[in-house]
């Protein structure tokens, strides 16, 4: 059996627009077959001449939107990100985590690496026993080292996902 630490896995090598077309196309593939998958994945908001790309979340078996994008970022900062948002949709998902195989999460940012966000989602997953699959902020590396600090590394192509999967789903 794998261990729980092998369970958590973190894609990398591409950008995180990349990396979250990459998650929704596996989580597809991988429902099609069967597999109950819970979590959400991101989508930029397209805007041009924005240093955050912050747009929206979307949950997967759900297909609901969760804006994650204020329109004037708060004073001080050029993050146009909002927690409210995330934290919508950390909620929306909570208590599908229990019953799922696999829950797969856009990223362990800077909310997370505060303990908020999508945080509670990362906690219930691991305390369920269920694998977790998500991408990492380079800017949030050492907090989520911290928290997972023998996660698996995987590149950012669909067959490195294909095979962790395989082997957790047939361990």
């Amino acid at each position: 059996m794998a261990s729980m630490v092998s369970r958590i896995a973190v894609v990398q090598g591409a950008d995180s627009e990349s990396i979250q077309k990459l998650l929704a196309a596996a989580v597809a593939h991988w429902r099609v077959g069967g597999t109950r998958v819970t979590g959400v994945t991101a989508e930029a908001h397209g805007l041009p001449d924005r240093t955050c790309s912050a747009g929206l979340l979307r949950g997967i078996g759900s297909g609901d939107q969760f804006p994650i994008y204020l329109e004037t970022a708060p004073p001080g900062t050029s993050c146009h990100l909002d927690a409210r948002g995330v934290e919508a949709a950390c909620a929306s998902i909570i208590d599908q985590i229990a019953n799922s195989d696999l829950v797969v999460l856009s990223k362990f940012g800077k909310l997370e690496a505060m303990r908020k966000g999508l945080f509670p989602a990362f906690e219930a997953a691991i305390a369920a026993g269920r694998p977790v699959l998500t991408a990492v902020s380079a800017k949030h590396r050492s907090a989520w080292q911290a928290f997972a600090p023998a996660a698996t590394y995987l590149e950012a192509d669909k067959s490195a996902l294909t095979d962790w999967w395989s082997r957790l789903s047939s361990a």
